[in-house]
């Protein structure tokens, strides 16, 4: 296949920690840079659903995932230089902390050659902004693009960042921008960012974010283009999903039901391209609106989501609950992930106590709390090879199931190669239905996914 160089102006934008506003930014200079007729494209690092969504929403393109963990580095080269080759923006929404993690969002930074720009929550501080990022550049040490400050009292305040950042020994860095303090941001829950679809005004206010914040035009054109090696014909996002080796259409004449709605909207836009790209044929319906499973489906996807939010309407969704049964009767592959699994138990306890019941395929009930249950990322190991994805949930299913297996645990000691021997969520199989609070990146291993939603073990 014929490469040809591409380039494109990248930062990956990143900070000291989590809750420095790194999606209010990333989604304001997304939208800005767009009203001024640039072709931006955003990426999200590390496992997340709900920053997508709003990225989206922001950019006005799909947000795909970049790791290299999960995605691996050589898939997610291909989704950049595939990006560069037809915008003149790429911004990568870092995750935690710019060292956090195994790989971090630094190592993504220096795999790929692509500088930092940070973001820092100037709140409580004014020059000792030039000393945190000063840290933050050497320890690693990164490629410093600029800062972003965040939160910032007024025009003075700007400036008082602005010459800090110019008194950094050794390079200054510039202050590409500044953000003030949002009366209206973006709302949060337990898992993260509230849906876009559940955010009232949201176009009102990702507009007036982008129109608050004050960019320097010439810093910002200043800054060298990032090249990549692209395909020179325009390819499918598919193909570069499955960068790894081409696969048959194991797929070809299924269609898959998905579920999608408020309570099952955690899917990562990637696995429903590797479907698309086995071949197979998708359709949505929605739980919440009592939907049925549709009768064309050969297999079904319950994905993750917010059901404890939804639990009173998903047990009063009587033909929803009839038709997943019905399908788990006739074998059906099932796969059931995190919040889908737990609209499959005997019941769900929300956040108030309040017991709801569900469809009863899988005997037991899951609890809400509020203390974190796991959170990482892990594989699923089989005879088809290591299904990579990770796991993230504030509830527990207490149940009497023995699991048919366990998932693997990609700890912070190893190295980013492999998934470890630590034990990981479990894995409940009954008959074709596989449920777990594993999510899964179908890219990692097509032809695991291929075999799960055609009825085979892995």
């Amino acid at each position: 296949m014929v490469m040809r160089p591409s380039a494109a102006r990248v930062v990956l934008i990143s900070a000291i920690a989590s809750g420095q506003g790194k999606t209010t930014v990333t989604a304001a200079l997304a939208r800005k840079l767009t009203t001024l007729g640039q072709r931006v494209r955003v990426f999200k690092t590390g496992p997340d659903f709900i920053d997508p969504m709003m990225l989206e929403r922001a950019s006005g393109a799909p947000v795909l995932s970049l790791d290299l963990w999960m995605v691996g580095l050589e898939a997610s080269r291909a989704l950049l230089a595939q990006a560069a080759a037809d915008v003149d923006v790429m911004l990568i929404e870092g995750v935690m902390g710019l060292y956090d993690g195994n790989p971090s969002s630094a190592d993504l930074a220096r795999a790929f050659g692509v500088p930092v720009l940070a973001v820092v929550d100037a709140s409580a501080m004014a020059q000792t902004v030039g000393a945190v990022v000063t840290g933050l550049r050497d320890f690693g040490p990164v490629s410093m693009a600029g800062v972003i400050a965040n939160r910032i009292a007024s025009a003075g305040h700007a400036r008082m960042v602005a010459d800090a950042m110019q008194k950094v020994p050794v390079n200054p860095i510039p202050l590409l921008a500044s953000l003030p303090r949002q009366e209206q941001g973006l709302p949060e829950r337990h898992l993260g960012l509230v849906l876009p679809d559940e955010v009232a005004q949201l176009e009102h206010i990702l507009a007036t974010q982008a129109g608050q914040l004050a960019l320097d035009m010439d810093a910002w054109n200043a800054l060298p283009l990032t090249q990549f090696e692209s395909l020179e014909s325009a390819e499918s996002a598919e193909s570069a999903e499955n960068i790894r080796e081409k696969k048959p259409e194991l797929l070809k004449g299924k269609t898959i039901a998905i579920a999608r709605d408020a309570a099952f909207a955690f899917i990562y836009p990637a696995n429903i391209l590797c479907l698309k790209a086995l071949g197979a044929q998708i359709q949505f319906f929605s739980p919440l609106a009592d939907e049925p499973v549709p009768d064309q489906a050969d297999a079904v996807y319950l994905p993750g989501g917010y059901p404890e939010l939804h639990a009173e309407i998903l047990s009063q969704a009587q033909q929803w609950q009839a038709s997943i049964r019905a399908a788990h009767t006739l074998g059906l592959p099932i796969l059931a992930e995190c919040g889908g699994m737990m609209a499959l138990t005997d019941s769900l306890i929300d956040q108030q106590d309040a017991s709801w019941p569900m469809a009863g395929i899988l005997s037991g009930r899951v609890i809400m709390q509020k203390r974190l249950a796991a959170l990482g990322g892990q594989a699923w190991l089989g005879n088809a090879g290591e299904l990579r994805g990770h796991t993230f949930h504030y509830s527990r299913f207490e149940t009497s199931l023995r699991p048919y297996h366990h998932t693997h645990k990609h700890t912070q000691k190893q190295s980013s190669h492999n998934a470890s021997d630590e034990q990981g969520e479990a894995i409940y199989r009954d008959g074709n239905l596989h449920a777990s609070y594993f999510h899964a990146y179908f890219p990692s291993n097509p032809v695991a996914v291929a075999r799960l939603f055609s009825g085979e073990t892995l």
